[in-house]
């Protein structure tokens, strides 16, 4: 596999054309909407009973995920008229991207600390994923899932695709979700991960899902410039769902469900690690397993700077995307 991409690699130039337009693209325009979030006062609101390091960030702007939201569906669109299949992975984008943005509104601007009703943003999210699913075994796509341990790709009975591939999507996007804590960590993961998929894109030839991976990827490489660590922006549930419906929107239509949960596994610990934390303090009537979930936060409680633990999961993320490499 390593010699078929190698080989692809060199003659891809709208892989490569698309990654480099979302990168500026989104630079220009977070250099127009960062200082307008701050003037307008979008900032995000630090829990007093987290890290008192986190204190300091009081008053950084969010909702920028609107800025990667943005970027990610002008492209899409100019680059749908040559790979059509660019269309379905964005639109579940955007209506992840919308949901949060409306959380993040009732939040931010209309100063109600309660957000959208979670009951509404779940209902939301289940819409939008049934609705890609259906769109994905009704288009003749198939339900064949690929198996890493078996190699092979194994025919779910729809009955049985269309539950696990929603899951699958609501299970990412809440995974991403829990991840976008510290500054740089979910734009970090989100690249890595989506790098992973233009080099399996390109592998199997479909320049569709490759040419997309590279807009996500571009688009969150250029809005770490302004989320590294100390951000001058966050992304709000506006990007952190809106990521999340796209990678595991790109995984189901490569087929590889399985796949996406080892090289995402930075995320799958954090959402493990927020379960586990719930049922210990309820089974052990107020104890935790952790001083705080999801599991970044314990790290820093520990004494683990920040500067620290987001490059180590972003190493742990790049490890498990070349394991992955491999495996398929």
């Amino acid at each position: 596999m390593i010699e078929k991409v190698k080989n692809i690699v060199a003659g891809s130039t709208v892989e490569t054309e698309a990654l480099i337009i979302s990168f500026v693209a989104t630079i220009i325009l977070g250099m127009i909407i960062v200082p307008f979030l701050k003037k307008r006062k979008i900032d995000q609101v630090i829990r007093t009973d987290g890290p008192k390091e986190h204190l300091k960030k009081n008053g950084t702007p969010t909702m920028g995920g609107i800025i990667m939201l943005i970027v990610i569906l002008i492209v899409s669109v100019g680059v749908s008229f040559k790979y059509p299949n660019v269309l379905p992975v964005a639109l579940i984008t955007l209506g992840y991207g919308l949901i949060g943005f409306i959380d993040d509104f009732i939040k931010l601007i209309l100063k109600n600390p309660k957000g959208l009703k979670p009951s509404l943003k779940m209902l939301g999210l289940i819409i939008v994923a049934v609705a890609f699913v259906i769109y994905l075994v009704h288009i003749d796509f198939g339900t064949e899932t690929f198996i890493p341990i078996l190699k092979e790709y194994v025919v779910m009975p729809v009955w049985l695709y269309i539950p696990f591939a929603v899951f699958v999507i609501l299970a990412c996007t809440n995974s991403l979700n829990l991840t976008d804590g510290l500054d740089g960590l979910a734009a970090g993961v989100t690249a890595i991960i989506m790098l992973f998929f233009v080099i399996v894109s390109i592998s199997m030839e479909n320049k569709d899902m490759a040419a997309f991976s590279a807009i996500v990827a571009g688009t969150t490489i250029g809005f770490l410039l302004f989320n590294l660590h100390p951000a001058k922006v966050f992304m709000g549930d506006t990007g952190s769902l809106a990521l999340g419906g796209a990678f595991c929107s790109v995984a189901l239509m490569l087929k590889m469900p399985f796949v996406l949960v080892i090289v995402a596994g930075v995320c799958v610990i954090e959402a493990i690690s927020v379960i586990l934390q719930v049922v210990y303090f309820k089974v052990t009537d107020g104890k935790r397993l952790f001083k705080m979930a999801p599991i970044h936060h314990h790290f820093e409680l520990s004494g683990v700077p920040e500067v620290i633990i987001v490059p180590a999961f972003w190493a742990v993320t790049l490890l498990l995307a070349i394991v992955g490499v491999f495996i398929i």
